[in-house]
């Protein structure tokens, strides 16, 4: 008997510990976003700030998850936490338009999935896995743009996303919902917003105002032709049209002016104030913040000048706030900025490692000089040995194909990861220099023959002096 009631005193103290660390105040600010359509840009990249408006890319500007399953790529990420503070989610689009995926075969015949990953510290994620969400809808081409929010009404999470998919004799994007308490099983699909006539919506996000101030405890905002502001007291309940940006010269091409997309909700920490993100894509400049104190009326939205985005172009995402607790495992985590390096061959010391049209080889005088740069990383396939990461081409790798170098994107593959990790030994030639033996070929080294790089056994003085080369600065 004693021991049972120990035991709900501990069961109790834990969830009490929960709780706290939950209602702890928010310090910073996490943005989850993907880059665009180049080789590792559609994958999930995060970025810090302590303002919620001037931001600093994680991870020297690299991906940070990336997808191996679907179509291996992803976008318009959004990230979820959980009542208690113990449980996060990203779930993202899954698509890879970068693969040589035309847009027609995307909307018309492309993944009826989400990519999830699940993580109880923001910094230890799962392998990424499928949730077909959409796949019960009747001619579904795809499931883009989710997003998820709490519902406590019903103790479980509302998502919600874009399918395109044929109602009433009308083929256009509307929103979806389901629900889940655990992002692995759903409920049906069911359409959750969906405008007159042949307008089609894709993105839509939805922020919470604990206070209810402006008259609704939720409002969204979508990209329908405009970028439109609703507020609701229930999440799947009837929503009012509170009004749209045009009035601003913002739109979402109905309208013209500065026409975007994404829109990206932040509330500030600590003050009654929201900023909307919205992403000028029609120019290409990238996400710009709009401000309001009372979302009850778009009149109360500001322009800001004073922002920036960090090295990264940053494309649809979501913005969490962070706890102190959590803003300190997030930046031990990705917010160490590694040195920059270069590669010194030991006997052609005016020389350096350098890639040039992602081949790879030794040069001097390298033009531009970040070709020359890298940082030196924990091995991906071993973490006490090294990988080699590109400054100029962040989430690049310097890897051996067929015992030859190239430089290449991360796969997130065990092939990748092998190829790409090296062990630093004593220098073969000098014991002051390095030299980096491969991972999976361990018999092999790093070396530079007629100035190009490769792997291979070393037998000779020659190949030692070649295989030897210095780390600087």
């Amino acid at each position: 008997m004693l021991g049972a009631t120990l035991l709900l005193l501990i069961a109790q103290f834990l969830t009490a510990v929960d709780r706290a660390s939950a209602a702890d105040p928010f310090t910073g600010y996490l943005m989850a976003h993907f880059t665009g359509e180049s080789a590792i840009g559609e994958q999930i990249y995060l970025a810090h700030s302590k303002d919620g408006l001037h931001w600093n890319d994680l991870n020297n500007g690299a991906p940070v998850l990336l997808s191996t399953v679907g179509t291996r790529g992803v976008r318009d990420p959004a990230i979820v936490r959980s009542p208690a503070g113990d449980r996060y989610w990203i779930i993202a689009t899954d698509l890879r338009i970068a693969s040589g995926t035309s847009w027609s075969d995307a909307a018309n015949r492309g993944s009826t999935s989400l990519v999830v990953w699940e993580s109880t510290d923001l910094v230890n994620w799962s392998a990424p896995r499928l949730l077909n969400v959409a796949g019960a809808v009747s001619g579904a081409g795809d499931a883009w743009a989710p997003e998820a929010i709490y519902d406590p009404a019903s103790g479980d999470y509302v998502i919600y996303w874009a399918t395109n998919a044929t109602l009433n004799g009308v083929k256009k994007h509307r929103i979806y919902s389901t629900r889940t308490r655990d992002f692995r099983t759903i409920s049906a699909p069911a359409v959750y917003i969906d405008r007159p006539g042949t307008q089609g919506i894709i993105d839509t996000q939805i922020v919470e105002s604990p206070t209810s101030v402006g008259g609704f405890r939720y409002y969204r905002a979508s990209a329908d032709g405009q970028i439109t502001v609703e507020g609701s007291n229930t999440i799947l309940g009837t929503w009012t049209r509170i009004g749209d940006l045009s009035h601003m010269g913002i739109s979402n091409g109905a309208t013209g002016g500065n026409v975007v997309e994404g829109p990206m909700w932040m509330p500030v920490n600590g003050r009654t104030e929201w900023t909307l993100w919205l992403d000028q894509f029609a120019t290409g400049r990238g996400y710009m913040p709009i401000t309001s104190t009372n979302l009850g009326s778009t009149s109360n939205f500001r322009t800001v000048s004073d922002y920036s985005l960090g090295g990264t172009r940053k494309r649809h995402g979501g913005i969490m706030s962070l706890t102190s607790a959590e803003e300190n495992r997030v930046l031990a985590k990705w917010g160490v900025n590694r040195p920059i390096n270069r590669v010194q061959s030991f006997n052609v010391q005016d020389r350096y490692v350098r890639h040039a049209n992602l081949d790879v080889r030794i040069d001097a005088n390298v033009s531009p000089a970040q070709d020359a740069q890298f940082r030196i990383m924990p091995g991906l396939a071993d973490s006490g040995a090294v990988s080699f990461q590109s400054v100029n081409f962040p989430g690049y790798y310097l890897r051996h194909q067929n015992f030859d170098f190239v430089l290449a994107p991360y796969d997130g593959s065990a092939t990748f990861q092998a190829d790409a990790t090296f062990r630093r030994v004593a220098g073969l030639a000098s014991s002051s220099w390095s030299s980096f033996q491969s991972y999976n070929f361990p018999d092999r080294y790093i070396r530079h023959y007629a100035y190009q790089l490769r792997l291979d056994p070393i037998t000779d003085a020659t190949g030692r002096g070649d295989a030897t080369f210095g780390v600087t600065s």
